[in-house]
């Protein structure tokens, strides 16, 4: 069987890889594990809950560097790790720096690159910034490209990219088994008694807001929103606040103190999967979202201008509703007064896949052996 070596450093790409790694390691591929660490603290608890452990990790992340110190600090740092692991294959997913440096260390080693969650396109360098340029450039360099949709099967085309097989989003293969361990455990009641705090005879609103594009202004006009929502409508919100101090700085000194929004710190996965569940309304500028979120079947409402992922908001899962504050608080009004307007966020399917993405990758993985 091929070694196998997986890369990652966020959050997001853990959720996302997770599935795959542990379908690998029941189908007996050697596999090993390799963080950047750049989202060390907020993957730990994630890893522990599937179960998987790291091979390898970076000490790369200073205070404040810039993304040229971070992917060149990768790039040294890998070629130990690619010389000691040995690997027949690299994976990355997504779009991170992470995943572009990493993919160009792989690249530079002649070992061929899998790229999970191919294909996803803005056309416009600047948005999402720097992850439309990371994702490319990531394309240029990956042997296997599996592309979540037909649609983004169709942007690797036009880019001339082969070996492109459409697999879903291996972000619904973690959701299903997230549900399941919540549904077959304790872990649902100790959830309820963490956050008992919540009045559940009023809509919850949970909100995510990271992005680098939304930093500044943006943010701001995000918050103005949630605040008169707080103020006029009877409704919890809950905001998961990120770390960083872009976006904790602009959040706390908007919302601190505010009776019904609740500034939690970042949540584990188990955690926030539960909330989605228990939410009325997301409201969201993360991509993972967009693509969990359509399995719940309600509004889903894109803190962006432009979206990589057309899929759901084509079908009417999901709605661009950009950083306006005006815009975001008339979704929100609409969503809650308008029976029909709600219920026309559940009418389609989720179009990320079923649940069977990391079976699907490590089929032609071992058709290409």
């Amino acid at each position: 069987m091929k070694k196998l070596l997986f890369c990652f450093g966020t959050r997001p790409e853990a959720i996302k890889m997770a599935p795959v790694i542990l379908e690998a390691k029941s189908q007996g591929f050697d596999v090993d594990v390799c963080l950047t660490g750049q989202h060390r603290e907020m993957i730990a608890p994630f890893l522990k809950f599937f179960q998987i452990s790291e091979n390898y990790t970076l000490n790369v992340m200073r205070e404040n560097q810039s993304l040229n110190t971070l992917t060149s600090a990768i790039l040294s740092e890998m070629d130990k790790v690619l010389a000691d692991s040995n690997p027949d294959i690299v994976f990355v997913q997504g779009d991170t720096t992470s995943t572009f440096a990493c993919s160009l260390a792989a690249f530079h080693n002649r070992i061929p690159v899998a790229h999970i969650e191919a294909g996803l396109r803005t056309w416009n360098v600047n948005s999402p910034f720097p992850e439309e340029a990371n994702r490319q450039m990531t394309s240029a360099y990956s042997t296997y490209n599996f592309a979540p949709t037909e649609e983004t099967k169709e942007n690797l085309l036009k880019e001339g990219r082969k070996n492109i097989h459409v697999t879903g989003n291996t972000s619904i293969d973690a959701l299903k088994i997230t549900l399941e361990k919540l549904n077959t455990s304790s872990i649902k009641e100790e959830l309820n008694q963490k956050y008992n705090f919540l009045n559940n005879d009023r809509a919850l609103i949970l909100i995510t807001s990271h992005r680098r594009e939304n930093h500044g202004e943006p943010l701001v006009q995000i918050c103005d929103a949630l605040q008169t929502i707080a103020e006029q409508e009877d409704c919890e919100i809950v905001y998961p606040v990120h770390l960083n101090p872009n976006v904790k700085n602009i959040v706390e000194g908007k919302l601190k103190g505010i009776k019904n929004i609740h500034l939690l710190p970042p949540l584990e996965y188990k955690e926030f999967i539960w909330f989605m569940e228990r939410a009325h309304i997301i409201l969201t500028d993360s991509g993972g979202v967009q693509e969990e979120g359509p399995h719940f079947k309600k509004p889903i409402l894109v803190l962006r201008e432009n979206t990589e992922r057309p899929e759901a908001v084509v079908s009417g899962a999901t709605k661009l509703v950009g950083t306006n504050t005006k815009n975001i608080i008339k979704y929100v009004k609409s969503c809650l007064a308008n029976k029909d307007f709600y219920e026309s966020f559940s009418k389609n399917g989720n179009p990320y896949g079923d649940g069977t993405a990391s079976k699907k990758i490590l089929k032609v993985i071992k058709e290409n052996e």
